[in-house]
C-alpha cells in the first residue's frame, strides 16, 4: 500500500521517558503532538518504588503538559526485590497505576535498584496475577554477551516466569532479536511485546560503521540486520502480539557525547511518523493503525481512541537539538529529514 495521507486513530505509546524536574515539559510537548496515552517509565533518580511516588509522578507529569493537552499518562511501578503484595494491591486499587516494570539490576539506565533474583518478586507477581495488573520486561541478562543478552534471558528468566505464573499478563518490552519474535509468536496470548521504531529503522552498522554515533546507543542494543528484518516482519504482520512501545529516551548532549555514554534513542518528536516510514518500507501502511491504537491498547483492556490525526507524506526537517531543561537533546534524524508529517 502507498498512499499521500492516511487517517488513523490516535496513537498510544506504551513505553516512554519523560524523566523529571524541568527536563519533562519538552517531552511532554511531543507526546502531546501525537499520543492520546502514553505509558510512563518508573526509573528516576530515585525510581518510583511506591504507589505515593507514582501518584506524585503522576502529577507532575499533568503540571508539564502543554496547556489543552488531553494525554492520559498511564503509570508504572518501579519492581524490586523488596516490592510486596500489599504494595501491589495499593497500586491497583488507585486505578491510575497500570503496570510493574521488571528491570533485571543493571541492565539499563538507572535499574541498579532493579530486581537481582526473579524470585525474590514471586510475591508480588502472585498479586499482580491475582488483580490483573502487567508486568513490563526489560528482558536481558546482565551477563554474556551484549547482543546475546536478550535470547539467554528467554531461556533462563522468561520461560521459567510463564510456567510459574500462566495467567499474568506480560509484555516484553522493546524487544530486538529474531530470537524474542520467535518466542512472543509461539508463547500463549497473556505474552505480547513492544517493538520500537528505532529498532525497525536502524541496525548496529548504523551505530558503528564511520565512527561511533552515541545517539543510536540503546540497550537492548541495536543488532544485526538479520534481526532488524524479523522485528520489521513482526511489526507489520498484523499480529496482535506487538504493538508500539517507542522507549524514547531522552538523555542531555552530554550524557551521551561523554567517555561513559548514556544509553538511550530520543524519538518523541517524531516517532509516530518514523513508525509510518518502517510500515510503508514494507508496503503496509493499512497495518500501522492497529499496531499503534489496537493491540496495545487491548493487551491493557482499555478503549481504543475513537480520535484521529492524519499523516502526510510531506518530508521534514527535524532540528538539530530540541531544549531538554537547562541543556539540549539530539534527537534521531537531528539534520536529516522524515518523509511522513502530522498535519
Amino acid at each position: 500500500m502507498t498512499a499521500s495521507s492516511i487517517t488513523i486513530n490516535l496513537p498510544d505509546d506504551f513505553h516512554h521517558h519523560a524523566r523529571d524536574g524541568d527536563r519533562t515539559s519538552t517531552v511532554l510537548k511531543h507526546v502531546a503532538q501525537r499520543f492520546g496515552r502514553c505509558l510512563f517509565m518508573p526509573n528516576l533518580k530515585p525510581p518510583v518504588v511506591n504507589t505515593e511516588m507514582a501518584l506524585e509522578y503522576r502529577t507532575h507529569i499533568l503540571n508539564n503538559l502543554p496547556s489543552g493537552s488531553q494525554v492520559e499518562p498511564l503509570m508504572t511501578l518501579y519492581l524490586t526485590d523488596n516490592t510486596t503484595a500489599e504494595e501491589i494491591r495499593k497500586a491497583h486499587a488507585t486505578g491510575l497505576i497500570v503496570a510493574c516494570k521488571y528491570y533485571p539490576a543493571g541492565a539499563t539506565t538507572n535499574s541498579d535498584s532493579g530486581v537481582s533474583n526473579v524470585e525474590n518478586t514471586y510475591a508480588a507477581l502472585e498479586a499482580m496475577e491475582e488483580v490483573g495488573m502487567l508486568l513490563l520486561i526489560h528482558s536481558e541478562v546482565t551477563h554474556g554477551d551484549i547482543f546475546d543478552r536478550e535470547p539467554t534471558f528467554i531461556e533462563e528468566v522468561m520461560k521459567p516466569l510463564v510456567a510459574k505464573f500462566p495467567t499474568l499478563k506480560i509484555v516484553m518490552e522493546h524487544i530486538s532479536t529474531e530470537e524474542a519474535v520467535n518466542y512472543v509468536l509461539s508463547a500463549p496470548d497473556n505474552i505480547k511485546a513492544t517493538i520500537t521504531c528505532h529498532h525497525l529503522l536502524l541496525n548496529r552498522n548504523h551505530m558503528l560503521v564511520g565512527g561511533i554515533k552515541p545517539h543510536l546507543y540503546c540497550l537492548p542494543i541495536l543488532k544485526a540486520e538479520k534481526h532488524r528484518i524479523a522485528l520489521l516482519k513482526a511489526a507489520t504482520s498484523g499480529s496482535p502480539k506487538f504493538f508500539a512501545g517507542t522507549d524514547s529516551a531522552p538523555h542531555a548532549i552530554g550524557d551521551k557525547e561523554s567517555c561513559c555514554g548514556c544509553a538511550g534513542v530520543y524519538t518523541a518528536h517524531g516517532a509516530v511518523e518514523l513508525y509510518a516510514e518502517a510500515f510503508e518500507a514494507e508496503g503496509a501502511l493499512e497495518k500501522l493503525d492497529n499496531f499503534l491504537s489496537k493491540f496495545g491498547a487491548e493487551h491493557y483492556g482499555l478503549k481504543r481512541s475513537s480520535k484521529q490525526i492524519v499523516l502526510k507524506k510531506e518530508a521534514w526537517v527535524v532540528p538539530q537539538v530540541y531544549q531538554f531543561g537547562q541543556t539540549v537533546v539530539v534527537p534521531l534524524r537531528a539534520g536529516q529529514e522524515i518523509t511522513w508529517k502530522i498535519v
